[in-house]
């Protein structure tokens, strides 16, 4: 009885657990795929489309909550825009940007909140240079390890060139 009891429990939590558990259209390991329905660079050209849409509506004097509901969107969209550290840091401070144009819109400062605003699009601008990696960046990242499994030499390897400054 016993042994029935400890089955008819342990069937009981597998099937509750497995039926309220993630969707199976999500089936990802930690946050690997959250965010990754685009690329980098449709995500950058999205969130400056976006930044657009909210310059204009500061433009035309809209009221604060449309321009508020945008901001918010706007900010949402970058998560989509996760390539590397240096373009996640450098997201971060546009949208930093952002945030401070959404404090003066609040305060009612058209004027300041239009000055952040287009500081952060030229910021997420900015992010496409960060995405592509020179030819001379990816023989520097390279390792004598790939090397000796490729069996390959090369001199050019973890060098860096010395006109960079």
């Amino acid at each position: 009885m016993k042994l029935l009891k400890s089955a008819v429990i342990a069937t009981t939590m597998a099937v509750s657990l497995g039926t309220f558990s993630t969707p199976s259209e999500a089936i990802c390991l930690g946050m690997a795929c959250m965010y990754n329905r685009i690329t980098p660079l449709q995500a950058i050209m999205a969130t400056e489309y976006s930044v657009d849409d909210v310059i204009t509506l500061v433009d035309d004097n809209a009221e604060k909550a449309p321009i508020l509901t945008a901001i918010k969107t706007t900010l949402r969209a970058t998560k989509e825009i996760n390539a590397n550290d240096k373009v996640d840091r450098n997201r971060m401070r546009a949208n930093g940007s952002m945030k401070k144009a959404r404090k003066f819109i609040k305060k009612g400062d058209l004027v300041q909140a239009k000055e952040h605003l287009l500081v952060a699009k030229e910021r997420y601008n900015g992010l496409r240079d960060m995405l592509v990696l020179s030819q001379e960046d990816r023989t520097s990242q390279q390792t004598h390890f790939l090397n000796r499994i490729l069996g390959t030499t090369d001199e050019g390897a973890g060098k860096r060139s010395s006109n960079k400054k």
